[in-house]
């Protein structure tokens, strides 16, 4: 596997992460995917600025999710428009 980490930073990171407490590994975890989230919905933002935030949102879950889930969302969401109008 390739890697731009050289051997003694990667054994370093290692034992460090072993000697981690739980709730360390885990805020490291959450931060971890929170970032990841954070990137995602920025480029959706920055590929398709005309968007408002629920269609990103919609694209983002699709994208991440799956059409399938993205389609019922966007139903649910639809029905309840249309029954909170008038």
């Amino acid at each position: 596997m390739l890697s731009d980490t050289h051997p003694d930073a990667k054994k370093l990171q290692a034992e460090l992460l072993c000697k981690a407490t739980p709730e360390a590994r885990l805020e490291m975890a959450l931060s971890l995917t929170a970032t990841a989230i954070n990137l995602s919905c920025q480029t959706i933002a920055d590929q398709y600025p005309d968007l408002d935030q629920q269609a990103r949102n919609l694209m983002w879950i699709e994208l991440h999710y799956g059409k399938e889930l993205a389609a019922r969302i966007r139903e649910y969401l639809r029905k309840e428009v249309k029954a909170d109008g008038p």
